[in-house]
């Protein structure tokens, strides 16, 4: 034994044992092949394709039976730059719309709102179209029934009892007249689209070009409203406004009047009295401090010897200077005669006595001057004492003017807020009146809807191509679940990896072996012994004899989980392929209730069988048959014989095994599904091994381990073994199984 045929045990140091299959643990491998997942989806290529053409044969039926219909589109844009048209138009009632994103998508709704809807049905009158209205498309109907009508002889429903015009209707056409609609936005421009689909492609272009244009002309009748209902409301609202603002202005006249608070040239008449008083009383104070000035001074000159005649007044007044010209004169004349003539001159005392005549009359006049400047000195105390106490009373009246002005600023603050009031809402009135029939849209029609020449809908590449899309994604997704469900074994990685059992050969099924499909699997198997259907035959075999280090194989129990397994076929199969290679072999049938092994052997032609020898009626010669191609030996169930209680359990059955242990090179059993009868579990422990057969793609893996774990557990079960394989499909679907590989080497098949 060589190094690749030996391994160390880890528990014993140095101690070698052989390999074998069995102690050899599955290598785990976390990578994702996806030759393996090519494999599991050309396993289920039928289910993805039925999928893919049911969806394509539904959207081609659903294409057929749709009635075209056609989208019409027209354009509008909102105003970023306002048109300047009236003189003053930051005076208009309805601000211009926003320079904002927000705006352009609050007008989409508004385009698709049910009153601009409205609008629209009113415009284009559609309460006259069966196709908005219901209730003249119910007459419509009822006068032209339907062909399933027709044909039931069923009489269409009756038209609803209803006006043309009432509320229920106009929602109806509204909502009918919406569905066709659709409002987008183009891209984060200023632009709206404003599509519309109908069967007519006419009635599509007018309702999308109607919606356009009463959308631009509701914003003008928008402006045009608030400007009317501003100019009756301002008009309204001026008139009680002037009212107010006279009634307040009123107020303030009668508070004035009440309290002497009259004005001219912007002040009050007491103010302007006050003011002459103080000019007043200036100029006699002045007037006063200079007449008594100038008493005091003459006083003074009096009080010093003067006679007078230095006093000021004295000075400047006419008389005294006419009688001092009359003195010098008579003075001289005085001189000249008391020159000449002598002192008692009557001329000369006529003169002197002229002269003390006009010296008294001076210093009268002096004295006059001076009385009167005594007078005029108390004139003007007087004068001054009058005029202030006349100023003093003007105070104190203007002292009650300045408490009662304080509810006149009130009433003037009062009476100025009610008259700007009232200038603005008349600034406003007018600023109203001068924009009515100026208002201008915030937006503008770009283009109109043409009549489309092709329907948008149904569109026949586009269904198809979601038909294909939808049945590629349903089918893959049809493929993993399915996948993930099936719980059947494909491959001999499913047998080793998902029972962790030994995989010993892939059976074929003949039908799907070239040259082999009119041939029964018994026959093909000696009569093509060069075949891939034979060869499957010795892998299982070689499997069973050469396959195991725990001692040579006799007897051979041939075991399924669930009837229809191909169990009797896959026996005899065996049986004439292991007496073809030389080999001593014999074929019990063990399944007591199908006794399949019957069908093999000509009717007839045994009269005894197993029971028979077990019961010791019958001699196992007797019982026994010969295949007489391959000298194979068959021990069948009579058709007459009842099985006892038990009979597999018997001493006869052990005895008999022990005997055909000693004549035979391999026996093999026939036996009853696991999970159905009873009797193969006992027949198992009798066997050196059980071959587990299970259905290629049928049978479910839950079933096998079912089946294995009602074996007792002394049981030694060679493997599993996968019958009725497709080499065909295998091939494309199998990966990692030998049958994947069949088209390389079936060449060394013939």
């Amino acid at each position: 034994m060589n190094a690749l045929d030996r391994y160390r045990r880890p528990d014993t140091g140095d101690e070698l044992v052989p390999v074998t299959v069995e102690a050899i643990p599955p290598e785990a491998d976390d990578r994702i092949d996806l030759r393996n997942l090519l494999s599991a989806f050309r396993r289920r290529l039928g289910l993805f394709g039925a999928i893919v053409a049911a969806l394509v044969l539904l959207a081609v039926l659903v294409t057929a039976r749709q009635a075209p219909t056609y989208q019409a589109s027209a354009t509008v844009a909102i105003n970023t730059r306002e048109a300047r048209v009236a003189p003053e138009d930051n005076g208009s009632v309805l601000a211009p719309l926003p320079d904002s994103s927000a705006a352009v998508d609050t007008e989409v709704q508004v385009i698709s709102s049910r009153g601009l809807a409205q609008r629209v049905a009113d415009e284009l009158k559609l309460q006259s179209d069966p196709d908005f209205n219901p209730v003249l498309a119910a007459q419509r109907d009822a006068a032209n029934p339907g062909l399933i009508d027709r044909l039931l002889d069923r009489a269409p429903e009756p038209a609803p009892a209803l006006p043309a015009d009432s509320p229920t209707v106009r929602q109806a056409i509204v909502d009918r007249l919406l569905s066709g609609l659709t409002v987008t936005r183009v891209g984060v421009t200023y632009v709206i689209a404003i599509g519309y689909t109908a069967d007519d492609p006419t009635k599509a272009a007018n309702i999308a070009n109607a919606f356009a244009k009463e959308y631009v002309k509701s914003q003008v009748d928008a402006k045009l409203s608030a400007s009317r209902q501003a100019n009756g409301f301002l008009s309204q609202r001026i008139e009680e406004i002037r009212q107010q603002a006279l009634a307040d202005s009123a107020q303030v006249q009668q508070y004035r009047i009440q309290h002497g608070l009259l004005s001219t040239s912007g002040a009050s008449l007491t103010e302007q009295e006050i003011s002459a008083y103080n000019q007043q009383v200036a100029a006699a104070r002045v007037e006063a401090a200079a007449d008594v000035a100038r008493l005091q001074t003459a006083r003074r000159q009096l009080a010093n010897g003067s006679n007078g005649e230095d006093v000021g007044e004295a000075l400047t007044s006419g008389v005294v200077g006419s009688l001092r010209g009359q003195r010098a004169a008579i003075s001289a004349n005085v001189a000249q005669m008391e020159q000449r003539y002598g002192p008692r001159y009557p001329e000369l005392l006529k003169a002197k006595s002229q002269l003390a005549d006009i010296d008294s009359q001076i210093q009268a006049e002096i004295n006059r001057v001076i009385s009167n400047l005594e007078a005029k000195s108390r004139v003007s105390q007087q004068r001054l004492s009058s005029i202030s106490g006349s100023l003093g009373s003007a105070r104190g009246t203007l002292t009650e003017n300045n408490r009662a002005a304080v509810g006149l600023n009130e009433l003037e603050q009062k009476a100025a807020a009610s008259q700007a009031l009232y200038e603005s809402y008349l600034n406003k009135f007018k600023q109203t009146g001068a924009q009515e029939g100026t208002e201008q849209p915030d937006s503008r029609l770009l283009s109109e809807a043409r009549i489309p020449n092709f329907p948008s809908s149904p569109n026949f590449v586009l269904n198809i191509a979601l038909g294909i899309v939808l049945g590629v994604g349903l089918g893959l997704a049809a493929v993993f679940v399915a996948e993930m469900l099936d719980t059947s074994l494909t491959t001999s990685d499913d047998v080793e990896r998902r029972l962790g059992r030994r995989y010993l050969a892939g059976i074929p099924d003949v039908r799907s072996v070239p040259g082999l499909r009119s041939i029964s699997p018994v026959d093909a198997v000696v009569r093509n012994p060069t075949s891939a259907f034979a060869e499957a035959y010795r892998n299982l075999r070689a499997s069973l004899l050469y396959g195991t280090s725990r001692g040579p194989v006799k007897i051979v129990a041939m075991a399924s989980a669930l009837p229809q397994e191909g169990k009797s076929t896959t026996s005899i199969c065996l049986a004439r392929s292991a007496a073809s290679m030389g080999q001593r072999v014999i074929l019990i049938d063990c399944d007591l209730r199908r006794r399949q092994l019957n069908r093999f052997i000509q009717p007839g032609a045994q009269s005894f069988g197993l029971l028979d020898v077990l019961a010791g009626r019958a001699t196992l010669e007797q019982a026994c048959c010969e295949d007489p191609v391959t000298q194979a030996v068959m021990l069948p169930l009579s058709t007459t014989e009842v099985a006892e209680e038990d009979p597999f359990g018997s001493e006869a059955m052990d005895a008999l095994l022990e005997r055909l242990r000693e004549s035979f090179d391999l026996i093999i059993l026939d036996t009853a599904p696991i999970l159905a009868i009873a009797d193969t579990r006992v027949l198992a422990t009798k066997a050196d091994v059980v071959v587990l057969l299970a259905r290629w793609r049928k049978t479910s893996e839950h079933a096998v381990r079912a089946a294995i774990k009602l074996l007792p557990s002394d049981v030694r079960i060679a493997g599993v073994a996968l019958n009725q394989i497709h080499v065909g499909k295998q091939t494309k679907i199998g990966f990692g199984d030998p049958a994947y590989y069949f088209k390389k080497y079936k060449a060394y098949y013939s």
